[in-house]
């Protein structure tokens, strides 16, 4: 692991641990919501406390959460926290090991799942909105023609855009809300 803020994968039981969608929601509350107990997250992804309970202990297991002991109000309260602000890893990494390969696109295609499931809830909420929040929404794509080197140039733009404004978007200023930003860039099939 290199900086406090990102948790580097390189093991497959990791990734195919994160790759379920209960647990890719309950660490996504968590990094979004910030620490909160069983109960919390039972409450807002509507999963049985057993089963946050169990999930939130494989994630324990493999780095992503950590109990917040500190948050507690007694010895019967338990408190959960994000351990990294940022999971990644380099798919190119796992081409050469077929374990590896496995477990990152099993990952990868869980996250698009929750992508897509977080853009419906989007989606559904859209006529409740003030105005002015689905004025800024956006969707798009575009076909490119570029090379490798010019795949990785916009791979590098578009995370220095993205810390950006993330760096600018601190939580609890007025008028502020999570707004999501996904982005794919890959080579589309001839």
């Amino acid at each position: 692991m290199g900086d406090r803020r990102t948790l580097h994968l390189k093991d497959p039981a990791a990734m195919r641990a994160l790759a379920h969608p209960v647990r890719l929601r309950l660490l996504g509350e968590l990094r979004a919501g910030g620490p909160r107990t069983v109960g919390m997250l039972s409450d807002t992804t509507d999963e049985a406390p057993g089963n946050v309970s169990y999930h939130l202990s494989v994630l324990a297991r493999h780095g992503f959460v950590a109990e917040a002991p500190e948050l507690a109000r007694d010895k019967r309260e338990r408190w959960w926290a994000a351990a990294h602000e940022v999971t990644a890893w380099e798919p190119v990494d796992a081409l050469e090991e077929p374990e590896l390969r496995a477990a990152s696109g099993a990952l990868r295609r869980a996250i698009l799942a929750r992508y897509q499931e977080a853009l419906e809830e989007y989606l559904d909420l859209e006529p409740q909105l003030d105005r002015a929040w689905v004025r800024g929404t956006s969707s798009s794509d575009s076909i490119l023609h570029l090379t490798p080197t010019e795949l990785q140039e916009l791979r590098a733009e578009l995370e220095a855009l993205s810390a950006r404004w993330d760096s600018r978007g601190a939580p609890g200023r007025e008028g502020a809300e999570p707004v999501s930003l996904i982005y794919h860039a890959f080579r589309r099939p001839s």
